[in-house]
């Protein structure tokens, strides 16, 4: 085999990453931190914020396309990934997947807080050994338990800037958290055969669609009202309970449409909405905060 270039090596390494799935993780983060300053907190401590952040989530998603490899070889979506593809030995998947962690801890503890780093650390295991290595491949509510990996990020801003967590802290983790199964599961509609190609037993598979919509409804509907919590214990003032109004009644609508139009168009409309929905709640509660003082 010919010797590959530098640039399609590194381009390799950084898709294990899985960069677009990370951005995500990162506005909510950086909003929580902008939450918790109520104002643009110091660059330097949200450079190693952000950047703490994005090693471990970058080293947790490394360690999943490790143990994954069997599944995403059998997966259309996935079976062009460096791992399957035979691009990158899965020995250096893991160990680039354990450096990203360590590293990650080692920056956020050392230019940041002990809290931080141990709730980056808590996010990369609990995805890799409860969700990635137990649920994915057990559990058709793998997604409601493993969700709980992807709603730390705004935890850890959040103890970035003030070193402790309180019950608004706690609001951003069950936002998100009650936020990923519509998510998730919008985008298993479109992906059940591969899924079950995989016997990975994600929700569809196990359930069938129509379970799966109807399921889809009543996570945002739980959503919609853990969204105004915040509201009512006074964490968050009129110009998030009347953003987060007009972002809840679009994203029910979208999820209705699921359960009402059985076609991949409105699954996937769900899943990019859905994006869509959680990047500006985070953005409106972070501008409530800094314009009325929370």
């Amino acid at each position: 085999m010919a010797p590959r270039r530098v640039a399609d090596v590194a381009r390799d390494y950084i898709a294990l990453t899985k960069p677009r799935v990370i951005v995500l993780l990162e506005v909510t983060a950086v909003a929580a931190m902008v939450m918790a300053a109520r104002r643009l907190p110091d660059w330097r401590l949200l450079l190693a914020t952000v950047l703490g952040g994005w090693m471990a989530a970058a080293g947790a998603n490394a360690i999943n396309c490790w143990f994954d490899c069997d599944i995403d070889s059998t997966m259309g979506r996935t079976r062009n990934r460096p791992l399957p593809a035979g691009r990158i030995a899965p020995r250096n998947a893991l160990v680039f997947g354990v450096a990203l962690g360590g590293a990650s801890f080692v920056l956020l503890a050392g230019a940041v807080n002990l809290l931080a780093a141990t709730l980056a650390m808590t996010a990369l295991l609990f995805y890799v050994c409860v969700y990635t290595m137990w649920l994915k491949r057990s559990s058709m509510q793998n997604i409601v338990i493993g969700g709980a990996a992807g709603a730390i990020p705004p935890l850890v801003g959040w103890a970035a800037v003030q070193g402790r967590l309180d019950v608004t802290a706690l609001f951003l983790f069950a936002i998100v958290f009650y936020w990923t199964p519509p998510h998730f599961w919008a985008l298993a509609l479109l992906l059940r055969n591969d899924y079950t190609r995989a016997r990975v037993p994600m929700l569809p598979v196990v359930a069938g669609d129509r379970s799966t919509r109807y399921q889809i409804v009543l996570y945002t509907l739980v959503l919609c009202v853990v969204t105004v919590l915040p509201a009512l214990t006074r964490s968050f003032g009129a110009v998030y309970l009347a953003g987060a109004g007009v972002l809840d009644t679009l994203l029910l609508i979208s999820a209705v449409r699921v359960a009402r139009e059985p076609a991949a168009r409105s699954a996937r409309r769900l899943f990019y909405d859905s994006m869509i929905y959680l990047a500006m709640l985070f953005v409106v509660m972070a501008v409530d905060r800094v314009v009325t003082g929370g």
